[in-house]
């Protein structure tokens, strides 16, 4: 039976490039994959469908699919989990100590409903009592534009002028952004200097690692092959186990970071074995506060179910079984 040809675009990560170099291949598949920036993928697939399967935005995807829009159905993987409380951003001479304190501030983010912003919204209003409603968002160059959520207050930033350059000149108080500041040490600082700790606390109470984006395949290929959505899973699976392997040699160390294996084995402290878990049980905590923070702030019409996000043939069981075997 001939292999399935399949264009995926996804990131360049230690978890997907055993796919990209060709060490992992996914069953009955012959796969391009396309190595692409995450915010390239997102628009070309968003905007013109241009991939069998991509890497998204899991806050888009979940807004596109409860407004009724079925193009894509999601894969349990996660290429993307990323603590952002390290992601917001004061000028160097700001007066604001505490996030009670950005309460009637301008905040600049480049788009509303990225999941970054979802994620930082939604600590400063379950922890620290700042609402969405309490600040002004400064928007910057959205993949897709929507109108703000009922009591939200939008500006549109000046065209040609960065939200960092926002910032360094005062015109707004705060940033959020999934990239580091040029600045950041001499005019820029962060509102949660001591940020590992704090994300490591919230991790301990909440059972939260903070996901960002997951894979979609069309639904139209989905529903004409359903095993490709099985099939990639695994061998994302394998992917990202292999990349464990990788980094734990200790004959050479592969990346440049000198205690990169104490790192590894604080992580598994921390985490348990399976720091980068694929699958809906494994990362529930997360997915439901998600899902809940994407209604409260008025970004879905309805509190979505984890599970209709999701491949219904693809199940939990198959990650703990890969993880188990330490398949190649």
């Amino acid at each position: 039976m001939p292999e399935v040809k399949l264009t995926l675009a996804c990131g360049r990560y230690d978890r997907t490039q055993a796919l990209i170099d060709g060490r992992v291949r996914a069953e009955g598949v012959a796969l391009n994959f396309l190595p692409l920036r995450p915010g390239e993928t997102f628009w070309r697939m968003l905007n013109n469908g241009e991939f069998d399967a991509s890497e998204m935005s899991l806050s888009s995807y979940t807004i596109l699919r409860s407004e009724g829009d079925e193009r894509f159905v999601a894969i349990p993987v996660f290429p993307s989990r990323v603590f952002r409380h390290s992601a917001v951003y004061l000028r160097a001479d700001s007066p604001i100590r505490a996030p009670a304190e950005l309460k009637g501030k301008r905040i600049g983010v480049a788009d509303y409903q990225m999941t970054a912003a979802v994620w930082v919204r939604g600590f400063l209003q379950h922890d620290y009592n700042v609402r969405p409603q309490d600040l002004t968002w400064v928007i910057g160059r959205p993949v897709r534009r929507i109108a703000p959520p009922e009591g939200i207050r939008f500006e549109q930033a000046p065209a040609g002028v960065s939200l960092e350059t926002l910032l360094e000149r005062g015109d707004i108080d705060a940033l959020i952004s999934v990239m580091l500041p040029s600045a950041l040490g001499a005019g820029v600082k962060r509102l949660f200097p001591d940020f590992r700790r704090i994300e490591t606390e919230y991790y301990r109470k909440t059972g939260i690692f903070p996901i960002m984006h997951t894979l979609v395949l069309k639904r139209d290929l989905y529903e004409a092959e359903p095993w490709l959505a099985i099939s990639l899973y695994k061998a994302f699976c394998r992917a990202r186990d292999s990349a464990y392997r990788w980094l734990y040699d200790t004959d050479a160390l592969p990346v440049g970071l000198p205690w990169i294996i104490d790192e590894i084995e604080a992580a598994r402290r921390l985490f348990g074995p399976q720091i980068w878990d694929y699958s809906i049980e494994g990362s529930r905590p997360t997915l439901e506060a998600l899902v809940t923070h994407l209604h409260e702030q008025g970004l879905t019409p309805r509190k979505m179910a984890v599970e209709e996000l999701f491949a219904p043939n693809v199940r939990p069981e198959m990650a703990h079984y890969l993880h188990a075997t330490g398949e190649d």
